[in-house]
């Protein structure tokens, strides 16, 4: 089953969000982005910010052409997280909204 149709019953969905958090250090964005490319996740849109010696970034990700399961992709985000030594998440674009509407 392709990514962007985990969501049996439903409408499948192809806009993901992605935070990642961690120590501050060269090649964060490198990084993550590397991971998105080898699995044909294209970023939408980018934004990242330091908080002391903190790394935040939240991308939204196009993931219709990932070939790979969402628990494959979570897998994945899971694997390099301990080999990156940052927080990797991924969720559906409106469920992130929905947590994060003011």
């Amino acid at each position: 089953m392709a990514f962007n149709e985990y969501l049996q019953g439903e409408s499948f969905v192809n806009n993901s969000v992605i935070t990642v958090i961690g120590k501050d250090r060269v090649g964060i964005v490198y990084d993550v982005s590397k991971i998105l490319a080898e699995n044909q996740i294209n970023i939408l849109n980018i934004s990242q910010q330091l908080m002391d010696d903190f790394f935040t970034m939240i991308i939204l990700v196009d993931t219709s052409k990932c070939t790979k399961s969402r628990q494959e992709v979570l897998d994945l985000f899971a694997e390099e997280s301990k080999k990156l030594a940052l927080d990797i998440r991924m969720q559906n674009e409106e469920i992130f909204q929905a947590m994060h509407r003011i």
